[in-house]
């Protein structure tokens, strides 16, 4: 697998990572608004480092207000771009640079890759929060692993164990 397979792997692995922890929430009602937060944040940057690749203006903030329906709308608006984006990038796209002004106000410069390698790795990090804070609310984690979902199953759980063992 080359480069760019290997982004865009992680790209379909973000999509359905994103997609079940909204759905985790959604079941619960958003009962645990800390961890909702988080995912609205993930979105958010998600948004934020496309209008940074794409050189525009972002349509939402880092850490924009969480909503429900306004962060399902910025989820699927944001994906869809990414796979429209990705679509069209071929191996050698990935070491062109990328200039631009991060929330802080300072000015940094990295390539295509590093920076959708950062965006899968970053929302991974905090979907594991989310996870945490999730169970921290008596609620069921979502099972985000990579192996998972390349393998279509999930991941063995504490829950699973227990039930084999029992």
């Amino acid at each position: 697998m080359n480069r760019i397979e290997t982004v865009r792997s992680l790209w379909e692995h973000l999509y359905w990572a994103d997609e079940l922890v909204f759905e985790a929430l959604a079941a619960s009602g958003f009962a645990a608004a800390e961890a909702f937060r988080e995912v609205a944040h993930v979105v958010g940057t998600e948004e934020t480092w496309l209008a940074r690749l794409e050189g525009r203006p972002p349509r939402a903030p880092v850490w924009p207000e969480p909503s429900p329906a306004g962060t399902r709308s910025l989820l699927e608006e944001t994906h869809d771009a990414y796979r429209e984006y990705l679509a069209g990038l071929e191996e050698e796209d990935l070491a062109t640079p990328v200039t631009y002004t991060n929330s802080a106000g300072e000015r940094f410069t990295n390539t295509k890759g590093d920076i959708l390698l950062h965006v899968a790795l970053h929302g991974q990090y905090h979907r594991g929060k989310v996870n945490l804070l999730l169970r921290q609310a008596g609620l069921d984690p979502a099972p985000v692993d990579y192996i998972a979902f390349v393998r279509g199953a999930p991941a063995a759980t504490e829950a699973a164990k227990r039930s084999e063992d029992g």
